[in-house]
């Protein structure tokens, strides 16, 4: 390939690795888009030529770690998005270090860039009283009300992510012998999510409904097209601060998608089971990314402690310094 070779290498990026040969979701590209575009913008402006025009010679380590820098600097983007949009660029640079071999000694500087620390806290969820004071909230006398009631049932009762809860159809949802709703999570993976009794009903009365305009979406927005990220967290947002007026502790919790997900997985944990089950309940690659539920049982850790000898301890008695020796102490 030419020096200037990058734009039609990073079009292949996009085109032939991730989307035929890898075939990642589209949540995955347009958060890798949306990383390039960033990217670009800062290069052109630091480099003074168009994104187009960019040559692959252009892209030194010191114009990676400027543009991470100016991310947290300048956008106010946390370590998490930083490490998010690093892995995309890393990525990209994986894949061109088989098409400009002349070029590896630059590459290998910016794979190694290291990733930055950041906090990790613990994952935040409902109780069950806050829960049934949210799935109340929804006017059931109007069809948003009924979806918006059938939508955060199914989410509380199933921990679907929301991409998965956005791209259901009618036709995954199985209310016969075997009642379950069936979807395709990261990495196009299909699997099944049994129902309770009561998730069955109300989808059973939903599905009676008919469909808003032609569309085949079990969730859609009055005119019958998916709902978007936005749409979604709206529908939260707006019950949570009805629901408040019941639950006050609600009005204390940022109330999200996600936080019904991770709501469901502790509602699992609670009731006693298994890490590896949960794991393969919410999709999860790997058992070792459900350890954040068990991070945040406090009521687990409770029940360890309660079955350990509790250790011989005396408590004191408090006794003022001497009167010069405070004066000093303040200084």
């Amino acid at each position: 390939m030419s020096a200037n070779a990058f734009a039609p290498l990073l079009e292949r990026f996009f085109t032939q690795r991730l989307m035929a040969q890898r075939q990642v979701s589209a949540h995955t590209i347009a958060a890798y888009r949306d990383t390039f575009r960033l990217f670009l913008r800062f290069a052109s402006e630091r480099i003074r030529r168009p994104p187009a025009d960019l040559a692959f010679c252009d892209l030194e380590v010191a114009l990676v770690e400027a543009f991470l820098d100016d991310l947290e600097q300048r956008r106010g983007s946390t370590a998490r998005s930083r490490n998010l949009r690093l892995s995309a660029l890393r990525s990209f640079f994986h894949y061109a270090a088989y098409f400009v071999p002349e070029h590896a000694g630059r590459i290998q500087q910016i794979l190694a860039i290291p990733a930055k620390r950041q906090e990790r806290r613990l994952v935040g969820f409902l109780t069950r009283v806050e829960v049934d004071a949210l799935l109340a909230a929804p006017d059931r006398r109007t069809w948003l009300g009924r979806r918006d009631h059938a939508w955060l049932l199914v989410a509380f009762q199933t921990g679907l992510r929301l991409s998965e809860m956005t791209a259901l159809r009618r036709t995954d949802v199985s209310l016969n012998n075997a009642r379950h709703i069936r979807c395709i999570g990261k990495g196009r993976k299909e699997r099944c999510t049994p129902l309770t009794e009561q998730t069955v009903q109300v989808l059973r009365a939903w599905l009676n409904e008919p469909p808003a305009g032609d569309s085949e979406r079990l969730f859609p927005t009055v005119r019958g097209q998916p709902m978007s990220a936005d749409a979604v967290q709206y529908l939260f947002t707006k019950h949570a601060a009805v629901a408040a007026g019941t639950c006050p502790s609600l009005a204390s919790k940022r109330v999200t998608p996600h936080v019904a997900r991770h709501t469901a997985a502790m509602e699992l944990l609670q009731a006693g089971v298994e890490p590896a089950v949960i794991a393969l309940w919410l999709g999860h690659e790997s058992i070792k990314t459900t350890q954040i539920y068990l991070d945040a049982h406090l009521a687990l850790k409770e029940a360890a402690l309660d079955k350990v000898q509790p250790h011989q301890g005396q408590p004191g008695r408090f006794q003022a310094d001497d009167r010069l020796l405070q004066f000093l102490k303040g200084l």
